[in-house]
């Protein structure tokens, strides 16, 4: 955590994880991020993985920091209620559809300066999610093997979309700053994913060759780069990123003389051209598989560490989360109160700030565990009011 958005205050609608990381992220850096629920909770609030009492581990961790607001939407005045909120801080953030009572223009009705940030499916408001729309740009069909489509677990575009999500309502912010100027920021994930497939350069290249990407396995494209088998029976990932890693492999695993051979039969030099290498890698793979094959993985995990070369050995998640420099040791964790009661390493701001201190991260809410402060701070309600509203079933607080 660091107060670096102090000041800033945002209104949250969201489930999942797009909008929610926005949210999350923006919260980190300082940011009053004011999350509106349904009463009792949204369609993530028992969101997998769960504890044995079937709280989400998933939701208390994306909503850190943040407060908690329970309304009835489903009624006149819940609607009016988040309405009322949203103009009244002037920030929104949501992934609810863009008609409907939260339309931007609705509420830009009564507050012409507001900045909504509107996370959807595809642009035409039509529903997506992370694993339907990484089908439609195609990556499946480039990792694994093949010839089946290989899905990865990773949300990558609900994670890039939320992160751009909190960039676009700051860059809005300045706008206004600068202009007083409102508006609409709509973020399809299905853009995000195509767009990052441009960024990356495969739209040029699938355009220009006719033709898609081989599979490679755990081969890297265009570099040297895969996974080897120690000795030891230890598998790594090796990945050459400059010249000087290339000359300090090789010598590593003493390589010279054979890589000169192959060299000198095809008319190529490796030392300066990572796309000889991955041409060649025919050749190449062979002599590293058997020169890593026969050294075991201590051994060889020191030298290439010695030597400055990028590798790391396949683990599961259980052995990364007890690795002390990646968790214990880890100045991005901390200790906080979890809803859930479940102890373990929370995460704040995976930025950091030399010279400034770093707070420790703070727990997510309980369903509905602001609903009264918020209402009285932001909408002036009174005690009797807001007591209405709950005795009505309209404004939920913790049970």
């Amino acid at each position: 955590m660091y107060p670096l958005l102090k000041g800033l205050t945002v209104i949250e609608a969201s489930s999942f994880v797009a909008s929610p990381t926005c949210g999350l992220y923006l919260a980190q850096m300082g940011a009053e991020v004011i999350r509106v629920d349904p009463i009792g909770g949204g369609p993530d609030f028992h969101r997998w993985p769960v504890t044995d009492a079937g709280d989400s581990l998933y939701w208390e961790n994306l909503n850190r920091a943040k407060r908690s607001v329970a309304l009835d939407v489903g009624r006149p005045e819940g609607r009016e209620l988040l309405q009322a909120l949203v103009r009244a801080t002037g920030q929104f953030v949501t992934n609810f559809p863009a008609g409907g009572f939260l339309a931007h223009d609705t509420l830009a009705a009564g507050r012409p300066d507001l900045i909504t940030v509107r996370v959807m499916g595809w642009p035409d408001g039509s529903p997506a999610l992370d694993y339907t729309v990484n089908n439609a740009v195609g990556y499946p069909m480039l990792t694994g093997a093949g010839p089946e489509p290989v899905n990865h677990v990773l949300p990558a575009w609900d994670l890039l979309t939320g992160a751009y999500a909190a960039f676009a309502l700051l860059a809005a912010l300045r706008r206004r700053d600068a202009t007083g100027e409102g508006g609409e920021v709509r973020l399809p994930l299905s853009d995000v994913a195509i767009g990052t497939v441009a960024n990356l350069g495969s739209l040029a290249e699938v355009i220009t060759t006719g033709a898609d990407r081989p599979r490679l396995g755990n081969t890297v494209f265009g570099l040297f780069g895969r996974d080897f088998l120690t000795r030891d029976g230890v598998r790594a990932m090796i990945v050459v990123v400059t010249h000087r890693q290339w000359a300090n492999l090789i010598a590593v695993l003493g390589l010279g003389e054979a890589i000169a051979r192959i060299e000198a039969e095809r008319g190529v030099s490796f030392a300066h051209d990572d796309g000889l290498r991955y041409t060649h890698r025919d050749a190449l793979f062979p002599l590293f598989e058997a020169a890593i094959g026969a050294r075991a993985h201590a051994e060889l995990a020191a030298a290439f560490d010695a030597a400055g070369i990028v590798h790391s050995a396949y683990r599961t998640m259980h052995e990364a989360v007890h690795d002390p420099a990646l968790v214990a040791e880890n100045p991005i964790f901390g200790t906080s109160p979890n809803p859930s009661g479940a102890t373990y390493p929370a995460a704040g701001a995976f930025a950091t700030l030399p010279g400034t201190p770093r707070e420790a991260p703070r727990p997510a809410p309980r369903n509905g565990q602001h609903s009264e402060s918020v209402l009285s701070e932001r909408l002036g309600l009174s005690s009797g009011e807001i007591a209405r509203l709950i005795d009505s079933g309209i404004v939920g607080t913790a049970k």
